[in-house]
């Protein structure tokens, strides 16, 4: 009965961007789902604040680490109150809560953990090692950061995720644990096919400071995926406290594409050596492209959530990101694209549903709606899309039946009825099409929760309440300079 839904915790080393902004999103829709279903529901999220990278940018600023990531973590939270995220916990990697059950969680794990000496390849951009094929593909050059990647020697602790290949390949094999889309899933098979090997799991304190210092060798800290992962059970009070034995293992966990090995391959290694249950469902989102192009600085196309909510609001940049671009695969934004949206989805469809309806019971029947009959669809389809992530899907099906209403509408012609004087059928078709937004605005809560309330706060005690201007007033895009 208990829900846990989580998004990764992204790493404070930059801005929020439109792609973490859509991965909140569709988290928040699933929480908001099983809270309409009267389930009880942990909905977490947070940020990841150590490692190298941190460190470099805090001296780029001129301010200690903690500082840095502190300013940085608050853009996070500031993200999730501007798209109306209902998260319910927001967890720190430096929180000191956090910080002790790392070191907990280190202990519980010491059977699997041994010191040797790590070889490969690095780059401080992405807190991570790369194979020598990956570097010679890439010419020696991390073309994310394009720094060039560091030759490493050096002692650490590792972690015997090889010991766990083949239990992990049972779970994801029987569906146990799950991952979606399809095409994700046999990607990490391959990944497993191929061998996991064991992991480096700390670096030396003299090469990287800011992090949470391994129990018993002060001259190690953790590596800081590893460390990160662990956020997932810190946040429920792994191990004594009462939400952790409620609530793991989480229901869902939303990623993006990028960290598909680090949350199908090591965690769930990291929960086998304890002796934990592993996640029902891992669901990998995919990027988003800005005018058919990556983001970036150079090109001038970064767009930060704030200039799509500002220019329309929470509830629109939900709904494109959520229909818009493909739950199961990359997508594309463009200003173009999201007005057309807007103004044809949103404005002509749904919003002209609710005016035309509003306006027509105000004016044939005083606002008196009547007796709203009970829902004649069947939502089994919408439901059963949202658990397995297909957002897309469900409000495809949303929208099929606001197209439905409206040409319900224009075929019932209630206005032709007022005029016949027939108005027990004025009042029955009436009260269907409030009806029918009703049922719209309860399968919208979960997308676009203040639109839904709207429209419900209409339809209220049988009796339509005015609309304060147009759901979704008209816009028009500025000319390109």
């Amino acid at each position: 009965m208990n829900y846990f839904v989580t998004t990764s915790i992204p790493y404070v080393n930059g801005d929020p961007h439109i792609g973490f902004g859509m991965e909140l999103v569709q988290a928040d829709v699933l929480a908001r789902a099983a809270r309409q279903l009267g389930r009880p529901v942990i909905f977490a999220t947070g940020s990841d604040e150590h490692g190298g990278k941190i460190a470099e940018k805090a001296a780029e600023a001129n301010v200690e680490p903690l500082e840095f990531a502190t300013t940085m973590s608050q853009k996070f939270r500031d993200l999730g109150k501007l798209l109306n995220i209902s998260n319910d916990r927001f967890i720190r990697t430096t929180d000191k809560g956090h910080e002790q059950r790392a070191q907990l969680i280190w202990e519980n794990l010491k059977d699997d953990i041994y010191q040797g000496t790590y070889i490969g390849w690095y780059c401080t951009g992405d807190e991570a090692f790369f194979t020598e094929s990956i570097v010679k593909e890439n010419n020696g050059v991390c073309p994310n950061h394009n720094r060039p990647y560091e030759k490493i020697e050096e002692q650490n602790y590792f972690f015997k995720l090889s010991k766990y290949a083949p239990q992990i390949e049972k779970a994801i094999t029987d569906g146990s644990f799950q991952i979606i889309p399809a095409t994700r899933k046999k990607e990490i098979m391959r990944v497993i096919k191929d061998g996991l090997e064991d992991i480096s799991i700390s670096r030396p304190k003299e090469k990287i400071s800011w992090g949470i210092p391994v129990p018993g060798d002060d001259k190690q800290v953790m590596y800081v995926w590893f460390e990160a992962l662990m956020n997932y059970i810190t946040v429920l009070g792994y191990p004594e406290h009462d939400d952790f034995g409620k609530f793991w293992p989480a229901n869902v966990q939303v990623i993006g594409k990028d960290i598909i090995r680090f949350h199908a391959a090591i965690w769930p290694g990291i929960l086998l050596a304890l002796g934990l249950n592993l996640p029902k469902t891992l669901y990998v989102h995919g990027f988003i492209t800005v005018g058919d192009k990556k983001m970036g600085k150079s090109l001038g196309n970064v767009t930060a959530p704030k200039d799509i909510v500002d220019m329309y609001s929470a509830d629109v940049f939900r709904y494109y990101f959520l229909r818009h671009i493909p739950s199961y695969e990359d997508g594309d934004f463009s200003w173009e694209r999201l007005n057309k949206a807007y103004n044809n989805e949103l404005g002509n469809e749904l919003g002209n549903a609710v005016q035309r309806t509003v306006a027509m019971i105000s004016q044939y029947q005083n606002g008196i709606i009547g007796t709203i009959p009970p829902s004649e669809h069947d939502t089994g389809q919408y439901v059963e899309s949202i658990e397995q992530c297909r957002f897309d899907r469900a409000l495809d099906m949303v929208w099929e039946q606001v197209r439905g209403l409206n040409q319900y509408i224009e075929e019932a012609k209630p206005w032709a009825i007022a005029k016949s004087g027939d108005s027990e059928h004025l009042q029955e078709v009436l009260a269907y099409q409030a009806s029918c937004l009703l049922e719209i605005a309860d399968m919208l809560v979960p997308f676009m929760p203040e639109t839904a309330e709207k429209i419900k706060g209409v339809f209220s005690e049988g009796l339509v309440k005015p609309l304060e201007g147009t759901l979704f007033p008209r816009k028009e895009l500025p000319a390109a300079e």
